[in-house]
Formats: structure tokens, sequence, C-alpha cells
């Protein structure tokens, strides 16, 4: 018999980045007083990572629980960003309802759409949160209009598009019905969600069915599986079965050791939990997200979205440079493998394939930025390893014909670069969509590009917008290939011995291009040391001194005026690797290279590839 469970709610914040999602459960943790009067707590506390942090962005999700007019209502933080699509996908399944979250100027963007979809697919009512109310160029009215437009284009419901409204200012901690009121507190918001979210629904008497939507990993405790109980019970010490919905043969009993739910920020051990409790169950190492915990008498698996496919791969290849081995903790291809697959435990939209030889391994991701989170993580944790350049992964159709990724690219640019934009794009085999005005003397320019045309180009964009311009991107899905695409207009600057770089070497270097390296760097033959200001490769030699004589001495050295070199960061990189190169990555050095280090046989390998493409041509 099924009842209602009216002390629970459960609840997913979804939105575009940098809306305020994480933001907002700052504050209703606060509210709800969750933390000691005179505790410490640092801003976006949910963002736990590091990388999340310097970045201002959610990579994974996150729970969290408050009690309101007691009534429990667990909250998931969801990340904004298209590469952690996967984390979104997955977690709307153990809730009941979303809090869209957007901004009151910016609107509605390509990630809003891409989060809201997910929970139209699954008819989840939405309580639109319009927040940053209190920006002086806040305009909360059309953007009323546009999410009720986006609704709409969603195939939205009546229900769905008769969403009630909340204006608010995660950061002020304030929400209001009005746009026009400040409001003094987040009341309002937590009303709305106790009187629009619906209760969870299931039957207490029927056998126990949790489907696992979210992995964590502990060194400690191992793989926990966290999910919402949709029927039954689950307590400690009961024995149950695992079944998968998309894999019939799986049927692993086991029995439930540890069992948690969620307060605030903390995991707290529960003997027993009921229908539409979020909780957490530790110490089983089989169990998989879209997984079933299911009473063994009755095993019946809970239907589970499969997640979308990665788009982008790289091969993580062990280092071989001359300098390797001189700053990572971990360089041997074992150490690789094992990082790269323990990935597998949390990481969802993951793949990770062993290839013909042992030391590279093919890691395939959902973008650039999923990817180079990955290895940012892995050299602050010790890991030194070589990266290739980020491709995409193609597919045929039933013609045998080339299919390629496609992604709708938005772009926000002051008026006077926007013709820069189109150029470039357009050489991108960008597709010119829409041209409008987006407020603030900007134009919203909306392109339909194929997603390697985006690889490489966050560069040269915010050098043409002279980083006003914003863009954001939503993958569409495989069309037809486009063509080729020329990624670099430039070549590079390679070193043509090994030993350490001298001012005199760097400063005649300098004049064939910009330099990534100053003095004392070490340096070895075939590592690129910068950008040639011509479209072909240059080598040079930095190491050269000059030859003294009675009259010319070392110290006139000292004069030579150096142009401060142009430092890289890990994205930069990645973006700048030509297909012949590859990205060292070491816990203290990025440094870029070609694949293959000696010259001669270098140029061998570009003749043949020249040849080949001449063939292929014919």
């Amino acid at each position: 018999m099924k009842q209602t469970r009216n002390d629970v709610r459960n609840v997913a914040i979804i939105a575009h980045v940098d809306h305020g999602k994480t933001t907002l459960v700052d504050g209703l943790l606060r509210q709800s007083g969750i933390f000691r009067e005179n505790q410490e707590v640092v801003e976006r506390v949910m963002d736990s990572n590091d990388i999340e942090r310097e970045r201002g962005i959610t990579i994974l999700s996150k729970n969290t629980a408050i009690t309101y007019k007691d009534i429990k209502i667990n909250i998931i933080d969801t990340p904004g960003h298209a590469d952690f699509g996967g984390e979104v996908e997955r977690v709307l399944k153990m809730v009941n309802g979303v809090i869209l979250v957007v901004d009151a100027f910016e609107g509605p963007m390509p990630q809003t759409k891409f989060v809201l979809r997910k929970a139209m697919e699954l008819r989840l009512p939405v309580i639109v949160c319009v927040n940053k109310i209190d920006r002086p160029e806040a305009r909360p009215k059309e953007v009323i209009d546009e999410v009720l437009e986006l609704l709409m284009d969603l195939g939205a419901d009546d229900k769905q598009i008769d969403c009630p409204f909340v204006f608010a200012s995660a950061k002020a901690g304030t929400s209001s019905m009005d746009p026009e009121e400040a409001g003094t507190d987040l009341q309002p918001l937590l009303d709305t969600i106790i009187n629009y979210i619906p209760a969870p629904v299931g039957d207490p008497e029927a056998g126990t069915q949790m489907l696992i939507s979210t992995i964590d990993y502990n060194e400690y405790v191992g793989r926990i599986g966290v999910g919402k109980i949709d029927n039954g019970s689950l307590r400690v010490g009961q024995d149950v079965v695992i079944v998968n919905h998309h894999d019939e043969s799986k049927l692993v009993k086991t029995r439930v050791s540890k069992l948690y739910e969620f307060e605030g920020l903390n995991k707290v051990e529960v003997q027993e939990a009921g229908i539409g409790s979020i909780v957490a169950i530790s110490g089983i190492d089989e169990i998989r997200i879209g997984d079933t915990l299911c009473s063994p008498d009755a095993p019946k698996p809970i239907p589970f979205q499969k997640i979308s496919e990665p788009t982008i791969s790289m091969n993580f290849i062990v280092n071989d440079s001359p300098l390797a081995g001189q700053e990572g903790k971990y360089v041997t291809s074992r150490h690789l493998r094992d990082r790269l697959y323990r990935e597998l435990n949390t990481d969802v939209s993951l793949r990770v394939e062993d290839t013909e030889t042992t030391e590279t391994f093919k890691v395939s991701g959902r973008g650039e930025l999923h990817l180079s989170v990955l290895i940012e993580n892995m050299r602050r944790e010790g890991y030194e390893f070589a990266v290739s350049k980020a491709e995409v992964i193609y597919k045929e159709d039933e013609n045998g014909k080339k299919l390629e990724p496609m992604e709708t690219c938005v772009i926000d640019v002051p008026e006077e670069f926007s013709g820069n934009v189109i150029q470039k794009l357009g050489m991108r085999k960008g597709e010119l969509v829409s041209m409008g005005e987006s407020g603030g003397g900007y134009t919203r320019l909306t392109f339909k590009i194929p997603s390697r045309g985006l690889i490489g180009y966050r560069g040269d964009f915010m050098t043409d917008t002279k980083g006003n311009g914003i863009m954001n991107t939503v993958f569409e899905g495989y069309e037809p290939y486009k063509g080729d695409i020329a990624y670099r207009s430039q070549g590079s600057l390679i070193a043509f011995e090994s030993g350490e770089a001298v001012t005199y070497g760097l400063f005649n270097a300098q004049e064939r291009g910009a330099l990534f390296i100053g003095p004392g760097t070490k340096v070895y033959s075939g590592m690129v040391i910068g950008a040639s200001s011509r479209n072909e490769d240059i080598e040079v030699n930095v190491c050269k001194t000059k030859h003294l004589t009675n009259t010319r001495t070392s110290s006139s050295d000292e004069a030579l005026r150096l142009v401060p070199p142009r430092v890289m960061s890990l994205e930069q990189c990645i973006e700048f690797i030509d297909t012949d190169e590859l990205l060292e990555v070491t816990p203290e050095t990025l440094r870029i290279r070609k694949r293959i280090l000696d010259p001669t046989a270098r140029k061998r390998a570009n003749i043949a590839a020249k040849q080949r493409a001449e063939a292929a041509g014919n």
C-alpha cells in the first residue's frame, strides 16, 4: 500500500555554472542553525575539493540536510558545468523536485537549459529561484519571461509552467516572493519548498528497493553508495541483493553493515531508514552507480538512465623525457594505471582503456575541463606523466559515414569584439545561428560548432575579447563530419640542445616568437620553449653563451633586456599543444615537448606524415 512520507522533502539545486547554487546552500545551512554561533565557516562550504574552491565551480554533487518546521529537507548541490553532466543526470533520480537557480542579470544560459532538460525528462516539479536580485543591473521581469520561454521550449507540462518564482540574494541570505522586495531571510524559499515539492511516496511494507545514484569513496571504509529508499526499509544487518537494470546478469548477495543519513554537512550513523530517506551505505565493494539494493525474495531493479557517453579523449603516458622522475612521487605505469582506474570509483562519466602499449592509457571524458580537473588532481597527489592533445571521439552511422560531436556555443561579448569572434569561429567550422543583444552593451552570439573546433580556442577567445567575453557550451549530439580544421596558426620554438637556459640564448630566441621560460630553466632537446611568430617550428639554442674576449665579458649579459616569459596554466598548455606534441605534467612543472625528441627522427616522421596526407587527398 503506497504511503506519503510528509516529514521529508528531497530537492536538488540545479543551475548554470556561477549562478549561485552553492552560495544558496550556504545560506540555507546557516539559517537552519546547522553551525554553532561562534563557528568559523568558510564561504561555499559545500565545495570541499581544493580545485572547486579555486575555480569557484562545483565538480561533484554534494548531499546535505536541514530541518525546517519539523520537516527534514534533503538538499543536493549539483554541478552546473556540462562537463560534469553525468553527476546531474544521476542525482535527479533521488529527488522529488528541483530548485532552478537563475542569475537575475544573465538569465537562462546554455547549462541552465542542459540541467533543466534533465529535470523535464523526469517530470520533476520546478521552483525557479531568481538569484543575485541585488545586482545593480538585475532585470528580474525579463528573466521570468526568458525562463517561461525555456520551459515551453523544453516541453514542460501545465504544472511545470505554472511554477513558483522566488527572488533571492544568496550572498545576503534573503528571499521574497516579490521582485521589488528584498526580503529579510530565506524563509519564503523554505516555505515554497515545503508547499510545492511533493513528499516522497512509497510502500513501506513492500520489499526493499533503493537505487544507488552516487558513489563516494573513502580510504578507510572503501566505496560508499548513496541513494533514496523507494520502497520498504533498510536496516543494519539486513541481507540484500544487488541487481542492475542495464545488466540482467548481475545478482550479488550481501549484507548492510553501516547505514548513514545526512544531517547538515555530516553523515550520521542510523540503525534503520524508511521510504523517502536519502541514505549512504558503506562496506559493499561490489556496489556501482545504477545498482538497486533489493530484498532477496523480490529482486526488482529500478530503471536507470544510461549516462551520456564521453565526447573527448586524451592519452595519459608514462613520462619518458630526459627530466623524468626528478619531481614526481608516482612515475611508473603501474602507479598511473592504478590511479586512473581508481578514478572510475567515483566518476561515472569517465572511461579508461588500456592500449597496445603498457605505457599508454586512453582516457575519455565529457570535455577539456573534465579531463583537466583529473590531471590537476593527479599532479597535486604527486603523479608525474605526459598527456597528448585532446581529440574528439568519432562515430560511424549505418552507412559508414563519419560522425562527430557537435556543440551549441553561446557567447556574450562587447559589441566591438563580435566581428573577431565570428571570424575565428567561422574558421573553426562554427555556424552562426543567432545574434542579438544581451544587455549592458553586450552582444549574444549563438553558434553551432564541432566539439573539436572549440579545442584550444579559449585562449584565443580571451585575447580577442580582452578578457571581457563569456563563453558557454553544451553538447548537442552527433552530426556528419564537417571537414578539416587548422588548429594552430603558429609553430613552436624548440630547444636545440639540453642544458640550462641562459639570458644570451633567450635574448636571441625571443626575436623568433613568445618565450615560455626564463633564465635558469632546465631544458632538453625537443622541448618546446615558446610559440613561434611564424606558422612553422623553429629550433633555437637557448643554452648558448657568448664567446668571451678581453673586451666583452659575461657581465654585459646583464644589460640584455628579456621580455617576461608567458607563464601558461594547465588549461592553456592543453589548448596549445599540437598533435605531434605532449604535455609533461609533474607536481612542480608543466613542460610542452615534441612527441619525438630527436630532431632527425622528427623530420623524417613529418615528411612521412605529409606524404600520407597527400596520398589520402588523391
